[in-house]
């Protein structure tokens, strides 16, 4: 079923395939098998994830657009949408460690502009007009480089209640799992591996001692210690 029209504020997540570039370049193969894994995974969780609030995707190649269709305005129902967003960056990031693949993701908020518009053969026309997009995609490319697996919030832009309820330390549900990180003021990470906060510390000890190794060993070290959780 296609995606309808959508125009207002949201919360949209740029989802990238980790890695992707040296599969095409050294192992094809398993660029097919990536593209495989994520698309059929993407499909799956967001034709049966029940959510509070629908979450829509645009998958392209390695990557995808993830938006919640949110047309909500109280703030309690912004806090309500955002957590149908992360559940479903949480279920997609599980099920491709299953298949031994990690992603990347990227989550802003603002204006997000979708518009179906007329087809013919040879040509799709999906135009997106979209601050938070652009906040998202360009936050998966800026400095301190994202690893995989890390899913970051973009701070700026966010609704002020959320970043209050972010900076609460007795946090009960999933926004627990959303800290800072003192070396990059700007975003905030989601620990969707976690379901406990006081794991963090321990699991940060892990992941950076992995990111240490070079590029081959450092990819197949972080893979065994996010498939760990699961």
């Amino acid at each position: 079923m296609p995606i309808e029209n959508y125009n207002g504020k949201t919360f949209v997540a740029f989802v990238d395939i980790s890695g992707f570039k040296h599969y095409m370049k050294y192992e094809p193969e398993k660029a097919v098998k990536a593209i495989d894994s994520f698309f059929q995974n993407g499909y799956a969780i967001l034709k049966t994830e029940h959510n509070e609030f629908k979450v829509e995707g645009i998958f392209v190649s390695d990557c995808c657009i993830l938006f919640v269709r949110n047309e909500a305005r109280s703030q309690n129902m912004i806090y309500r949408s955002f957590k149908s967003l992360l559940n479903v960056v949480k279920q997609l990031n599980i099920a491709m460690l299953r298949d031994n693949f990690m992603v990347t993701t990227s989550i802003a908020y603002g204006e997000f502009n979708y518009q179906d518009r007329i087809e013919f053969t040879g040509i799709t026309k999906n135009p997106i007009i979209s601050n938070a997009y652009i906040s998202a995609y360009l936050n998966s490319e800026l400095k301190p480089k994202i690893k995989p697996g890390q899913c970051r919030i973009v701070k700026e832009d966010l609704p002020e209640k959320l970043n209050e309820s972010i900076c609460e330390t007795d946090n009960i549900d999933i926004i627990k799992m959303i800290k800072n990180r003192k070396y990059d003021p700007n975003n905030y990470y989601y620990y969707w591996t976690l379901d406990d906060s006081d794991e963090i510390e321990n699991f940060e000890i892990h992941y950076a001692s992995a990111c240490k190794l070079d590029e081959k060993h450092k990819y197949n070290k972080i893979l065994d210690i996010l498939k760990n959780r699961f």
